[in-house]
């Protein structure tokens, strides 16, 4: 497959991701027998089309993120997998599941991360601090197991978005303010996660839908990061070659 082929391949693999998430989104909030069966086809297609996509770019071929971030997208499609069951240990493995794809992100962002500080981190310790001993003692309160697990998963994510504020400006402005924004989401998505599952009572269904609005936007930003900090010089090279 040559070059301006695997580009277009790429392009209609992300905009197949987008028309599905978009349909996610919309039937994250609808509720129902209907709208849960309709979710357990559109919500796994998410991560293997995002992945095909990454997978066909021909940017990626150079990318260092690459590899991690396929990675990562299996353990996101896991997890969107299992917490489409209910349940303490569905919610575990899921969250177990998502664990490990942050693991991929922060090996493929500390790879390329920069050597200074910054007070992101610092910043985002104590929001974890702050704001995860609440939701884990909200956790236990439902199940004792719960307590220990939302702790854990949520040091996890913070160092994720902690290392993508260090990604090296060497991969381009581009590729790091993708990633930034992407991690960024991430947190977004699963504090609200936190919000309506363990703070709430009767919460509104429709805050599903910014669950998975920011979620899949996270996704995609990430991966859209990945595939900004290959090689530049593709990009040329593509649009001179011949469909």
């Amino acid at each position: 497959m040559d070059l301006a082929r695997s580009r277009t391949t790429a392009r209609r693999l992300r905009a197949a991701y987008v028309v599905v998430a978009a349909a996610d989104t919309l039937l994250a909030g609808t509720g129902g027998e209907r709208a849960h069966r309709a979710r357990l086809l559109s919500k796994p297609l998410l991560m293997p089309l995002l992945a095909a996509s990454l997978a066909t770019d021909p940017r990626t071929a150079t990318s260092p993120l690459r590899t991690t971030t396929l990675v990562a997208e299996a353990g996101g499609w896991g997890g969107d997998v299992l917490l489409l069951g209910e349940g303490p240990g569905r919610f575990m493995a899921g969250a177990g599941s998502f664990a490990v794809g942050h693991a991929a992100y922060i090996t493929g962002f500390r790879a390329r991360s920069r050597a200074r500080r910054g007070a992101a981190p610092v910043a985002l310790a104590a929001l974890w601090v702050v704001t995860t001993p609440p939701l884990a003692l909200a956790a236990a309160r439902q199940d004792r197991r719960l307590g220990a697990s939302v702790a854990a998963y949520s040091a996890v994510l913070s160092s994720m978005v902690a290392a993508a504020t260090r990604v090296d400006g060497s991969l381009g402005p581009a590729a790091r303010r993708s990633t930034v924004a992407g991690a960024g989401l991430f947190l977004l998505s699963d504090a609200i996660i936190g919000l309506r599952e363990l703070l709430l009572e009767d919460s509104p269904r429709r805050l599903e839908s910014a669950v998975m609005l920011t979620y899949a936007a996270a996704q995609l930003l990430l991966a859209d990061g990945a595939a900004r900090a290959g090689d530049p010089a593709l990009a040329p090279a593509v649009s001179r070659t011949p469909g």
